[in-house]
């Protein structure tokens, strides 16, 4: 099974190729004596091509047989051809470690393959990530603390060897907050160290102030324990092989970050967050110990090695969330962990349903009025014509929005789009023609 075969679709988490081409179809137009423009485009029966307020337009029939536009290929006076790119949307990755004294060769996996087989990749996918440190600063073998080296972090390679004595930040790429996290305290820490500023007082307003509110979040917890710990007035307990326990703590937990900032992590009906874990859970597969375990099956109690716990709590959150799980003991595989945990960060990366409203031809001026987004699914349905609207706030299915420049699909459209890998997008529009 690939990454992608175990990663759910979510609704933010797109599985086609980042490129999507886009088809530009140029409309020409003509402009009257008094400075009107006029469409060379035919409106079918009982249909229409004029502009509403705001920079709508009204497009009920369509000529070449597709629904709600009036703007064809047939039709267009000439014909531009570009593709355009769907970037990804920002993600945010947030780490968090346990410092605990069994964790020596655990933290040791992390420190040699963050840079290497899980930032690199990312990076060379054109992701807009973040990375985000939540554990003790300092010397693995010492004292079962984290120090990254560049690229990623400001400490130059081999500097970790004698680990400087507080981390250094890399913005816009990394940043260290140097905080211990205990054996069962993860969950408990994410929560209470929020707002609080760091030892180093990297953070003075918390890790917080590292998050982008546009960016999704990707936590990956790393413990060889169990989720056992008390914040405000809850009481986080999976109680080690009891997975009723386990979801319940999860949901607890899951509640309480939705609360701590809507902005940031969203609600329980549209999530901006995902769990990945990588917990004492037995292998799924003893061919491969990298194979994830996906959030479609169920909690595993058992336990990898002579760890303390399979971290039911953790992997309850995995599952809750569309995260993935992996064997903490697979240490002479965790180049191949990364390696897929980066796959699995890509295929959960948002891509953006933005891209800017393409170039008039030569002598031409887009009417914005104009603009319509046909979509034609992969499935060999006929075509849709997605129509604009004047601000997002009047957003709806199959509508889209301009804004600075660019052509947006409001969400429900970006839902539709993104799940079809086979479908295609044109961009029709007609244009002013400028005089000399």
């Amino acid at each position: 099974m690939t990454i992608l075969e175990a990663f759910p679709m979510r609704r933010f988490a797109l599985s086609f190729a980042i490129a999507l081409p886009l088809t530009l179809a140029a409309a020409c137009g003509t402009t009257s004596e008094n400075g009107t423009f006029s469409s060379s485009a035919s409106a079918g029966s009982g249909g229409s091509a004029s502009s509403g307020e705001g920079g709508g337009i009204n497009l009920s029939t369509s000529s070449a047989g597709g629904s709600g536009g009036g703007l064809d290929d047939n039709t267009a006076c000439a014909k531009e051809e570009a593709e355009a790119t769907l970037t990804y949307a920002p993600v945010d990755i947030v780490f968090v470690i346990d410092n605990s004294g069994s964790m020596t060769e655990s933290i040791g996996g992390v420190q040699d393959n963050i840079n290497a087989n899980f930032a690199k990749i990312i990076e060379a996918s054109k992701v807009d990530y973040r990375v985000i440190m939540l554990a003790r600063h300092g010397s693995a073998k010492g004292n079962q603390s984290v120090c990254i080296e560049s690229p990623l972090s400001g400490i130059p390679q081999g500097g970790c060897a004698s680990p400087p004595a507080t981390p250094s930040n890399n913005p816009p790429k990394f940043f260290h907050y140097s905080e211990e996290i205990s054996s069962h305290n993860a969950l408990c820490q994410i929560l209470r160290t929020y707002t609080l500023p760091d030892e180093h007082k990297l953070a003075p307003n918390g890790w917080k102030e590292w998050l982008r509110p546009e960016a999704v979040k990707l936590f990956v917890v790393i413990t060889d324990d169990s989720a056992t710990c008390s914040f405000g007035n809850t009481n986080y307990d999976d109680n080690d092989t009891d997975k009723p326990s386990a979801t319940k703590t999860a949901a607890a937990f899951d509640a309480a970050l939705l609360a701590l900032d809507p902005t940031q992590f969203g609600d329980a009906m549209k999530r901006k967050y995902v769990m990945h874990s990588i917990v004492a859970i037995a292998d799924k597969d003893p061919q491969n110990p990298a194979t994830p375990w996906p959030p479609m099956d169920d909690l595993n109690t058992s336990k990898c090695g002579n760890n303390p716990a399979p971290g039911l709590g953790y992997q309850a959150l995995s599952v809750l969330t569309g995260g993935l799980r992996f064997p903490i003991c697979s240490l002479n595989h965790y180049d191949a962990i990364f390696n897929e945990l980066a796959k699995g960060v890509i295929s959960g990366a948002a891509l953006s349903c933005n891209f800017p409203i393409p170039e008039p031809p030569p002598g031409q001026m887009i009417d914005p009025a104009t603009i319509v987004v046909r979509f034609t699914p992969g499935d060999g349905s006929g075509p849709k014509n997605f129509t604009q609207v004047a601000t997002e706030a009047e957003c709806a299915p199959e509508r889209f929005y301009l804004s600075n420049g660019e052509i947006r699909l409001c969400e429900d459209t970006c839902d539709v789009v993104s799940q079809d890998k086979n479908g295609k997008i044109k961009v029709l529009f007609g244009c002013i023609g400028i005089s000399n």
